[in-house]
């Protein structure tokens, strides 16, 4: 279903930008006719993700017969920011986020069977994440069309959990997560020129490369998942202006 949900959210954005590039062909006035002389100029982000980890079982998952499924479910969540943006080139953007914060949860789902009882359980556990992220990207624009434009972005963050429970005090019931990941990201958006501003929604994927998870055998709900990799969405309005000429 999360997967069907954000197709939707693609074909819908695709039929927005065909029918705005359509009646873009018209004679229209162009708003901010200098923009692409500047070397560079910030932006607000404001925007909704949604998260879970991509869970590899322990070999000792295979030893338990409490526990007999693990799942990270989809949580959704907001994230905002400042964004830097400097135009290397006519086509070519260097982009960074001085500050950018991502509020996040991760939800796991636990199915066990006890072994005092004949029906099996489901449990549910979440950890907190506000995540000071840090990426660096490489954005490709395609040619101005009056008021409108297409670009696409690839690039790599680095990540710093600020509420990481990993020093937490041991307890039976909690997955412990690293304070730091990294990863790669890639996207789509596109960039509505305004008289005053430019309005870009954005669409982002974002793959972590770390094991964050901090395993402890003593934790039922820890020691059956060997690692877990950071999976999100992003859905993001950048609301982009400024600079100097």
């Amino acid at each position: 279903m999360h997967h069907l949900h954000w197709r939707k959210i693609a074909v819908a954005a695709i039929l927005l930008t065909t029918v705005y590039a359509s009646n873009a062909q018209r004679s229209v006035e162009l708003n901010l006719p200098d923009h692409d002389d500047k070397p560079y100029y910030f932006g607000i982000v404001l925007g909704f993700n949604s998260s879970h980890y991509n869970i590899t079982h322990h070999p000792y998952f295979l030893q338990r017969d409490t526990i007999s499924v693990v799942e990270s479910k989809n949580s959704n969540r907001i994230h905002l920011g400042i964004m830097a943006n400097l135009q290397l080139t006519k086509h070519l953007d260097l982009r960074g986020y001085p500050l950018n914060l991502i509020f996040s949860e991760k939800v796991f789902g636990y199915t066990q069977k006890l072994p005092s009882e004949t029906s099996s359980t489901y449990e549910k556990q979440s950890v907190e994440s506000i995540v000071m992220s840090f990426p660096l990207q490489v954005r490709l624009k395609s040619d101005r069309i009056n008021n409108f434009r297409v670009y696409t972005l690839a690039g790599m963050k680095y990540d710093f959990d600020l509420a990481s429970n990993s020093g937490a005090r041991n307890s039976d019931n909690i997955v412990k997560v690293n304070k730091t990941d990294y990863g790669l990201e890639g996207g789509i958006g596109f960039q509505f020129f305004f008289p005053y501003f430019i309005l870009s929604p954005e669409i982002k994927f974002s793959y972590g490369l770390s094991n964050v998870h901090s395993r402890d055998e003593s934790l039922r709900y820890s020691n059956v998942i060997d690692k877990m990799n950071s999976r999100m969405i992003l859905f993001s309005l950048h609301f982009e202006g400024g600079g100097t000429k």
